[in-house]
C-alpha cells in the first residue's frame, strides 16, 4: 500500500475509531474487550479494502457495515471465542471496562440495558443498536445489515418487545420511541 494511503488511513482511524468502538460496545452489550477486537477487525478489513473504500460515496455506512459483519461473524463462530470455562468465579467484576451509553460512570440503568441487549439474538441486537443508538434510518440500517427494510422493521419491533420483557419494570424503556416508525 502506498504511503499516501497509509496517511489517509491513519487520519480516518483517528477521526472514526472512537465512534466505531462505541457502536461495537453497544453491539457486544458492554463487552469492552470484544468491542476492541471487533473494531480492530473492522479497521483491518477497511485497510485491506482501502483503495475501494476511498471511492465509496458513503464511507461511514461502509465502515459501519464492516463492523456489523465482524460482529455477526464473531457470534457465528462460538468455538473461536476467547472465553474459558472455569470453576472459579472472579472475586470482583471490573465495571470500569464497560462503556455506558452516557459515557459516565456505570449505573443500574446501563447495566440493565446491557443485560437486556445480551439476551437478544445477534441480528436483533444489531438492528436496535443501529436504529436507536446510532439513529440510522430504516434504509441505512438495512444497508448496514445487508437485508431488506421490511426485515429491519420487523426485527426492530420484535427486539424492542423482547428488550422490554427482559428489563425489570423500574428500568423499562419509557414510551415507544421509534417503535411506530420501525
Amino acid at each position: 500500500m502506498k504511503t499516501g494511503y497509509d496517511d489517509e488511513f491513519r487520519a480516518f482511524v483517528r477521526e472514526r475509531r472512537a465512534g466505531l468502538l462505541g457502536t461495537a460496545t453497544l453491539l457486544t452489550a458492554g463487552d469492552h474487550h470484544l468491542a476492541e477486537d471487533l473494531t480492530q477487525t473492522a479497521l483491518t478489513a477497511l485497510y485491506v479494502k482501502w483503495p475501494a473504500f476511498r471511492l465509496a460515496q458513503h464511507k461511514n455506512s461502509y465502515a459501519r457495515r464492516c463492523l456489523v459483519n465482524a460482529f455477526i461473524d464473531e457470534k457465528r463462530r462460538p468455538w473461536q471465542r476467547r472465553e474459558r470455562v472455569t470453576d472459579e468465579i472472579p472475586e470482583h467484576l471490573v465495571l470500569s471496562t464497560l462503556m455506558p451509553i452516557d459515557q459516565g460512570e456505570p449505573n443500574q440503568r446501563t447495566e440493565a440495558l446491557y443485560t437486556g441487549l445480551r439476551a437478544l439474538p445477534v441480528r436483533m441486537r444489531a438492528v436496535l443498536v443501529l436504529r436507536y443508538f446510532q439513529e440510522l434510518s430504516v434504509e441505512e440500517t438495512a444497508e448496514a445489515m445487508n437485508c431488506s427494510t421490511g426485515t429491519v422493521k420487523s426485527q426492530s419491533k420484535r427486539a424492542i418487545d423482547k428488550l422490554r420483557e427482559r428489563m425489570s419494570p423500574q428500568f423499562a424503556v419509557q414510551g415507544s420511541h421509534g417503535a411506530h416508525d420501525a
